[in-house]
């Protein structure tokens, strides 16, 4: 990952411009400009738009059919309640959250809490609950980075916060996860074995293409394993996309070099298919 690529290449320029003084400034400029450009807004967005390519926001009929879902889920939940048999309902989707790290313990609230993406996630996943009226959950367990951290899992964490600062509860939290596969088939089993027909994934937007793919082949794994019951639906529902600014897209920052590391990351696992 950048900078040691470009780092190396400026050492292997400075080493040939004696013995080849044209191919030695050629390839010490070529590392100059790759550290450049590793840590620019630009090409962040060259690999988002360019290679990993995300799905466009839920909006327009998409979001219409959802809304509508929810609404109809809405009427029999409470119709279902006045005869007391309120549990019966199934939902037609699930708007799920993935989880992208959490702090085992965060020092300022004496407990685990989410990182910044996965708060944002949850955020969106609440807010698209609220607008349509379906129930909310979150994967995440504990990375592989963080086995065996004492703390609460990811989705716990998220339970918490969901109730706490957003005082919606979670009807589902896959709490076994450590990373986007298992995300995906532990969400997907648990959901069809509740016979929910579609999942609305939401992740951000650099994210998406590869949960997208990881979804789609646990729904066609738990069809295969399961044909009687129905087959579930994956609907991406992406957010945080990286935009332009103008001029200071082409500058190094702290943002630029941050979004151009996970978006190789995730270049790089769609090239490997992992």
């Amino acid at each position: 990952m950048p900078p040691v690529p470009f780092l190396v290449l400026i050492l292997v320029g400075a080493r040939l411009i004696l013995p080849r003084r044209g191919l030695g400034y050629f390839v010490l400029l070529l590392g100059v400009a790759g550290i450049w450009f590793s840590g620019c807004q630009v090409t962040a967005l060259a690999l988002q738009d360019h290679i990993l390519k995300p799905p466009g926001p839920l909006q327009g009929a998409a979001l219409a059919r959802l809304e509508a879902s929810g609404r109809a889920y809405v009427q029999q939940v409470a119709l279902a309640r006045r005869s007391g048999r309120g549990a019966a309902v199934t939902p037609p989707a699930a708007v799920m959250a993935l989880g992208a790290g959490r702090e085992s313990l965060a020092p300022e609230y004496g407990m685990s809490d989410l990182t910044h993406f996965s708060a944002e996630r949850l955020r969106y996943a609440i807010w698209l609950g609220q607008r349509t009226g379906l129930p909310i959950g979150f994967s995440g367990g504990v990375g592989w980075g963080q086995q065996g951290d004492v703390g609460a899992s990811e989705a716990e964490t998220a339970a918490r916060v969901a109730q706490q600062f957003y005082g919606v509860p979670l009807r589902w939290t896959e709490t076994r996860s450590a990373d986007t596969r298992q995300n995906a088939m532990l969400t997907v089993a648990m959901l069809a074995e509740q016979h929910v027909r579609e999942v609305v994934v939401v992740t951000d937007a650099f994210h998406m293409p590869r949960a997208l793919r990881l979804f789609n082949e646990a729904a066609k794994h738990e069809a295969a394993l399961h044909p009687d019951r129905p087959a579930l639906t994956v609907t991406p529902a992406a957010t945080h996309y990286w935009r332009r600014e103008g001029a200071l897209d082409w500058l190094p920052s702290v943002g630029g070099a941050s979004n151009v590391r996970v978006a190789l990351k995730e270049a790089l696992a769609k090239l490997t298919g992992v």
